[in-house]
């Protein structure tokens, strides 16, 4: 898989793409990763990307012409399955979606920030508008690192025990049952004796019995929203 990552600030996510399960899958080539700064794209000497709005307002917004010129150029060299912008009005990110980005070839990544992009950026070459959550950041660099981090851990030979991304939250539908280890008792605290049997079956059933109450009680809107088939 390769993912291009379009921004005005690559140094926000530098170091968080360096570190890590995504640092490691890099460097053992099952991604690959390539920052590009809107700023080498622009058609001015000063590096300017931003201008005031048409109409008044506060604020700045991304010029067409950088971001037309990164793009269409990286698509003159291979073809990509999705141009996502991130943006808090887009589409919520789930686990559903991170499963469907992480069968992809090739995806772009824009990072818009100011207050945002050139409307006729989104209607020319966005294919789908991602947002990480109901609050605005100054800019979509950390929402891009954390949409990279979702996709890459699923990408086959990243985590060693493949089961462990399988038994994540939300890939059921579901929040994760609680987790213990070593040692049984601390501090008067027991881990439960049912995972300390050897009765896998008992096992199974008590994480999700956990799991669905656990649910229940912090997110019960999940129990009510079947999983995006997309």
């Amino acid at each position: 898989m390769r993912i291009d990552i379009v921004c005005p600030i690559p140094t926000t996510i530098e170091s968080c793409l360096l570190s890590g399960i995504v640092g490691r899958a890099r460097k053992q080539g099952l991604v690959e990763i390539v920052l590009h700064n809107l700023h080498d794209y622009a058609d001015n000497r000063f590096g300017h990307i931003d201008d005031t709005p048409y109409g008044g307002g506060a604020g700045m917004v991304i010029r067409c012409e950088p971001v037309f010129a990164c793009i269409e150029s990286l698509q003159r060299e291979r073809e990509y399955d999705d141009v996502i912008y991130l943006t808090p009005d887009g589409e919520l990110f789930t686990q559903d979606i991170a499963n469907h980005l992480s069968l992809a070839n090739n995806l772009i990544l824009l990072a818009g920030r100011y207050k945002g992009v050139d409307q006729r950026v989104r209607d020319a070459l966005i294919t789908r508008e991602l947002s990480i959550g109901d609050y605005v950041l100054s800019g979509g660099e950390i929402p891009a690192a954390v949409i990279v981090d979702a996709i890459v851990r699923l990408l086959p030979g990243v985590i060693s025990d493949a089961e462990s991304a399988l038994d994540d939250s939300f890939q059921d539908g579901l929040l994760s049952a609680p987790v213990y280890t070593r040692p049984a008792v601390f501090r008067g605290m027991e881990v439960p004796s049912v995972l300390r049997s050897g009765d896998h079956e008992a096992i199974r059933r008590w994480r999700y019995q956990q799991a669905l109450n656990r649910t229940m009680k912090r997110r019960p809107d999940l129990l009510n929203t079947p999983p995006t088939k997309r």
